[in-house]
């Protein structure tokens, strides 16, 4: 598209493409600096977005308002980062580690969610315009690199799917929208603005949840945590397999590795255990008759080293064998932890004939 541009304009796009350096220095700066520090904050963000406005896109500016500038730097957003959160109030959090980081104009940003009215359609986002600071960086061959604005905005992954749309439909360009399509408009805003909300609102939800079970943990009330994911990871957390795993490595003065448990979930939950207090009484239980099972195991091998494991699934086998499962509950259980292997009947096998000289088989 072929822009016409009086004398000003042209100034101004002159003055542009000479800055061009130092916005680009800013670019590597600002970018590199805001998604080092969001990582080390710990605050996961969907994208931050960055960009030099396009020469054609300035143009058309120009020729738009270009009256409005009397030099280039009054323009506040030749480069931009846009940050994309999950939630609401990731939003706000950004925006502390934002004014952490560069020296925001107050004057001129704008907090559009603050705007927003119930006649307007689309959603709002934070924008700071600010500039780096020389106690960030610094350069005497190149001063404009601490004056040259540059624009920062924070919005939720959902308010930049709107704004997209929005964009993409021409909602807000020259064309006038018929009513009825406005009030499509303000419905779809509002429902999206209330699942940004409600998104939030759950995560608050489920980590004061996750801290009551980990209280509950804490404390010892283990009959008022069920037996979850995040449960089971936060009790592992206790070592309660320790003690008997210690007592099976003895009897070989074997060395124990370390391995993930939580493979062994889905089997305590189809042996009916419900809550950590079940797991606690399932450890209490059958702790004696798992260590002479890995005992007979032991006793066929010089094995020096064990996986940490080894006590969880001889108490699996035990509860299962007690519960009368037999040789398909055993073989589920190696089929839950190793997939469906030809070999896992015949490892059964030999765990059944180990276990049948045990006194809890041949009890009742």
């Amino acid at each position: 598209m072929n822009y016409q541009l009086d004398p000003h304009g042209e100034e101004l796009l002159q003055q542009f493409r000479q800055s061009l350096p130092v916005l680009q220095r800013i670019e590597q700066i600002a970018y590199r600096k805001l998604s080092e520090t969001l990582q080390e904050q710990g605050l996961y963000v969907t994208n931050i977005e960055h960009r030099i406005k396009e020469e054609q896109s300035l143009m058309g500016k120009l020729e738009r308002k270009g009256s409005k500038y009397s030099s280039i730097t009054d323009i506040t957003d030749l480069f931009g980062l846009r940050v994309i959160t999950f939630y609401t109030d990731d939003v706000d959090k950004v925006a502390a580690i934002v004014k952490g980081i560069f020296d925001v104009n107050w004057k001129e940003s704008v907090d559009k969610r603050k705007l927003h009215q119930l006649t307007s359609f689309g959603y709002n986002s934070l924008h700071y315009i600010c500039r780096i600071p020389r106690s960030l960086a610094r350069d005497a061959a190149m001063p404009e690199l601490n004056t040259f604005p540059f624009e920062i905005q924070m919005r939720t992954a959902l308010q930049h799917v709107w704004s997209t749309i929005e964009h993409d439909i021409g909602y807000k360009g020259a064309v006038q929208i018929p009513p009825e399509y406005r009030r499509q408009f303000s419905r779809l805003s509002g429902m999206l603005e209330l699942i940004d909300d409600e998104f939030s609102r759950l995560r608050i939800t489920m980590t004061d949840y996750r801290r009551q079970m980990q209280s509950l943990v804490a404390s010892g009330q283990l009959n008022e945590v069920p037996l979850e994911p995040d449960t089971f990871r936060h009790y592992l957390e206790t070592r309660p397999f320790d003690a008997l795993n210690g007592r099976i490595a003895a009897a070989n003065q074997a060395e124990i590795f370390p391995a993930s448990l939580m493979p062994f979930l889905p089997i305590l939950q189809d042996l009916r255990l419900e809550t950590l207090g079940d797991v606690k009484r399932f450890i209490d239980e059958n702790a004696d008759d798992a260590y002479q099972l890995a005992l007979s195991n032991l006793a066929f091998t010089d094995l020096d080293i064990i996986s940490e494991t080894v006590a969880l699934q001889n108490l699996c086998i035990v509860c299962a064998l007690k519960q009368g499962r037999g040789r398909y509950g055993v073989t589920a259980i190696f089929e839950a932890l190793h997939g469906a292997r030809e070999d896992n009947g015949a490892i059964a096998d030999v765990v059944m004939e180990q276990a049948a000289t045990l006194p809890f088989m041949n009890q009742g």
